[in-house]
């Protein structure tokens, strides 16, 4: 599929520090996440031509509550784009996750705009997934560092979006009081996603689960689709499939798929 395609391009052009500049139009996406803030940038064709993470703790729950944290690091990330790709950038999307107040948009518009970027759009988290993944019917399941995500698509168009503060950091918990370890290092260990750590942290991706069934049930879906950083467990499809009945698909590259998907919205 072309989406698999790009997010392919888009992991190895991070994990390598490489950028494609053999491009014009650029535009960023910019994914202030709860566990990482990630910087995509794409061009006129909406193809990847560089991207950035950084592992950072500024938000919680899709809530920013390190705003000089958030605009230093995004400042940083930025910046070191440009130099890379020689070229300023200043065209943006942003994203949130559903059913945030009205402060928390104004903080997230504010945080970009301080870092020299004018806002195109801010998108919803799971309604940018499924922008990657072009689905006609189904539900994109974005499983966060802090929250899960639900956004139901009909007709290729996002018709219900759907938060809960369940994610990664809630597994990070776990993890860190299983073998007394910092928050920061259960994160490590989690990204391990060992048969061991799955077993573990098994009950919050049942809660999340759970979470999803009871959004899916009131409509007619084909198919769930998984995305987001904490979806990289083994087997954590059948989980799903196994509470909500409807077939589920774990999508390869999932943290990349949200950030992608804002940069092209």
């Amino acid at each position: 599929m072309e989406y698999e395609e790009k997010l392919d391009k888009l992991n190895y052009l991070i994990q390598t520090n490489k950028v494609d500049k053999n491009n014009k139009g650029y535009k960023v996406g910019v994914d202030l996440g709860t566990a990482n803030i990630v910087l995509v940038v794409v061009d006129e064709n909406k193809e990847p031509v560089a991207g950035k993470t950084y592992p950072s703790t500024v938000v919680k729950d899709g809530v920013v509550i390190d705003y000089i944290g958030a605009i230093n690091i995004l400042k940083k990330l930025k910046l070191s784009l440009e130099e890379s790709l020689d070229t300023k950038l200043s065209l943006s999307n942003a994203a949130l996750p559903p059913n945030v107040d009205k402060s928390n948009y104004n903080a997230i518009k504010n945080i970009v705009e301080s870092c020299d970027f004018d806002i195109e759009k801010i998108v919803l988290e799971p309604d940018a997934a499924a922008k990657v993944l072009n689905i006609e019917n189904g539900a994109v399941v974005d499983l966060g560092g802090g929250t899960t995500g639900i956004s139901i698509i009909k007709d290729g168009k996002s018709i219900y979006s759907y938060d809960e503060a369940t994610g990664g950091i809630h597994m990070d918990l776990v993890v860190s009081g299983y073998y007394g370890v910092s928050l920061r290092e259960a994160e490590i260990l989690k990204k391990s996603a060992t048969k061991e750590i799955t077993n573990l942290v098994r009950p919050t991706l049942e809660k999340m689960a759970t979470i999803t069934s009871g959004i899916v049930s009131s409509f007619n879906i084909d198919e769930i689709y998984l995305v987001g950083g904490s979806s990289c467990f083994e087997g954590i499809e059948k989980i799903f499939e196994d509470i909500t009945n409807i077939k589920t698909r774990k999508i390869d590259n999932a943290l990349l798929v949200t950030p992608y998907g804002i940069a092209i919205s």
